[in-house]
């Protein structure tokens, strides 16, 4: 037999027809990278202090846009109502009494996060992220304990509050800015301008990304008192001096969201803005000792009641505003219960990073935030140093301690003090105005059961006998 050559336009029909037939083979999916994440917590910004959480005085435009472009949720909580022990749960996603910082470190406060503890930042370097926290740290201010030995490839800030100088604070330690271990020459320390130093770092580092995932961590120095606003912003809001601070805050917001637009990066980078503890309306004497703090410098908790160092809801309860363009939904408010430890969850998640040894305390939150799933927490302990003084489920709130109202500071507190059974409706009443204990023993009965072995679990006391 003859050969029989076959023509190339021949053999590309036969290969069409022949695939025509051929069952549909799916792609492999390519593997999408991980997610930037900038984190960003004010300090003692309170629930009512945005005007999208409802202040009538104070503009937070790029805030109130960022909520509208995502997720705004309104029964999100911190792990403590002051400043160390909930940065601490932060970094580790578990209690602050598990982790040995329940309460605040001061400037002559030796180590800090135990070295046993895997932070945040330490996870995601090792998944290959660029790491850089810029602001106040407050975990630590002795050789070992700093950002840069706790994962972080980067920082400049304060190493803990801005007022834990003289007058406020019994101290001979300056009040440094760091740039990673090392303390600036710049005394005193120019505070009006540092919620735009932080700012201009993390817009560096996200410019100097080059492709690479990033995680910024932008703990501000403010709202805390004394507050400062750089001279742009002084005198600018309609809310006054704090007004002021809190709108250059938005400003930061809205400059970091514009410089991850222009990089190119908006659809690959979560975005989350929330706060450690409540406002200082409670505070102490000590902080009166000088200008310029006024009682009217301390920010808001709106409807809520208490403040910071309570655990009430204005002690415990914070904005928090979650923007990862399609990826989350926008246009949602979200009422479930939600904490900082869970960001932690979430965001080790998404990284593709591997669980701490030690069992988190924090829960997932992405079926919460992306498809409307009911939170993961049947119960919300509240802490006071290591004292476990309330818990709630998705209604009824039990407290149990002393009372800690909007103008008495716990730090006045004595071992004398009475305390109180209350117990509150959240759902009818999130506003802890009616105490209606009796109305309903045993819920009272189920949330006191719930509280002893919360306590037996943690290691926390209680304020009455099991």
């Amino acid at each position: 037999m003859g050969k029989v050559f076959i023509g190339k336009t021949a053999v590309l029909l036969s290969l069409v027809a022949l695939s025509a037939c051929a069952p549909e083979v799916p792609e492999a999916p390519s593997a999408e990278p991980p997610p930037n994440v900038i984190l960003i917590f004010a300090d003692d910004l309170g629930y009512g202090d945005l005007s999208g959480y409802g202040h009538p005085t104070i503009h937070t435009p790029r805030l109130d846009r960022m909520a509208y472009e995502g997720a705004k949720l309104t029964a999100f909580y911190t792990a403590a109502p002051v400043c160390t022990p909930s940065r601490a749960a932060l970094m580790t996603g578990r209690w602050p009494v598990r982790v040995g910082l329940p309460g605040n470190l001061g400037p002559d406060s030796e180590g800090g996060l135990s070295l046993d503890e895997r932070t945040l930042a330490d996870a995601l370097r090792a998944q290959g992220y660029r790491t850089a926290a810029f602001g106040k740290w407050h975990l630590g201010s002795t050789e070992g304990y700093f950002p840069t030995d706790r994962g972080f490839d980067r920082y400049f800030g304060l190493p803990y509050s801005n007022d834990m100088i003289p007058p406020w604070v019994d101290t001979a330690r300056p009040l440094h800015l760091y740039r990673d271990t090392t303390p600036t020459d710049e005394q005193p320390v120019d505070q009006t301008t540092l919620t735009r130093r932080y700012t201009e770092e993390a817009v560096r580092f996200i410019q100097e990304s080059g492709g690479e995932p990033f995680f910024i961590y932008l703990p501000h120095s403010m709202p805390h008192l004394p507050v400062y606003a750089s001279e742009e912003f002084q005198g600018r809001s309609d809310g006054g001096r704090y007004g002021d601070v809190i709108e250059e805050l938005d400003w930061s917001v809205g400059r970091l969201l514009d410089v991850v637009a222009e990089e190119g990066l908006d659809e690959n980078t979560l975005v989350i803005f929330t706060s450690d503890n409540g406002p200082w309306r409670n505070m102490p004497p000590r902080m009166y000792e000088t200008v310029p703090v006024e009682r009217w410098h301390a920010g808001t908790t709106g409807p809520l009641r208490g403040a910071k160092g309570t655990t009430y809801e204005g002690g415990a309860r914070v904005p928090a505003v979650v923007r990862w363009s399609g990826r989350v939904p926008g246009e949602q408010v979200i009422g479930e219960i939600a904490t900082t430890m869970d960001l932690h969850a979430t965001i080790l998640d998404l990284a593709g990073a591997a669980p701490p040894d030690a069992a988190l305390d924090g829960e997932d939150l992405w079926a919460v935030l992306t498809e409307g799933a009911p939170s993961p927490h049947r119960y919300f302990p509240y802490f006071w140093i290591s004292q476990l003084e309330a818990v709630r489920d998705a209604t009824w709130k039990l407290r149990i301690a002393a009372p800690a109202d909007d103008w008495i500071s716990q730090e006045l507190r004595t071992g004398d003090d009475p305390v109180e059974l209350e117990l509150f409706n959240l759902r009818d009443d999130p506003y802890e105005q009616f105490d209606v204990a009796t109305e309903h023993p045993d819920v009272v009965d189920r949330l006191r059961a719930q509280m002893v072995a919360i306590a037996d679990d943690t290691g926390a006391t209680l304020a009455f006998t099991p």
